[in-house]
């Protein structure tokens, strides 16, 4: 999958435009790399297309501490970020971008798995849930 794949997945996902999915997907990776291990938030980044690297790694900082956010707080945070108008169309545009990282991510080394080993239970069930992102919840605000 490359970059503009993985942005189609979540406009088709949210019901959003180009510039909107970027803007989310970019919250979202944010928000997750600071939840992983240094080692394996690298892991990660090597997987992941050029475009996807930058979103990936803007703002990092060598020996930064891992933010040991549980999943009612990864959503709030991806809400107010992202300027979302509710917790549930925050969760569902977290779901979107997880559903769409863990395609991006499918190789043999699976780093999706890794990714998921990182994560608290309640985090743990939004990212496995991830592929249910399509249900019912509103789409992203344009």
């Amino acid at each position: 999958m490359d970059h503009v794949s993985f942005l189609q997945e979540i406009m088709a996902t949210l019901g959003c435009n180009a510039q909107r999915a970027e803007g989310i997907a970019f919250v979202v990776l944010q928000e997750l790399r600071e939840r992983l291990q240094p080692r394996d938030a690298a892991d990660v980044a090597a997987q992941l297309p050029r475009p996807l690297q930058q979103l990936w790694l803007e703002d990092g900082r060598e020996g930064r501490p891992i933010s040991w956010r549980y999943a009612a707080e990864f959503v709030g945070r991806v809400r107010y970020r992202a300027v979302l108008a509710s917790g549930a169309e925050a969760e569902h545009a977290v779901r979107a971008v997880f559903g769409a990282l863990q395609h991006l991510l499918e190789s043999p080394g699976d780093e999706a798995w890794a990714v998921r080993g990182e994560l608290p239970n309640d985090l743990t069930a939004l990212w496995r849930g991830a592929s249910d992102a399509h249900g019912g919840v509103p789409a992203a605000s344009r």
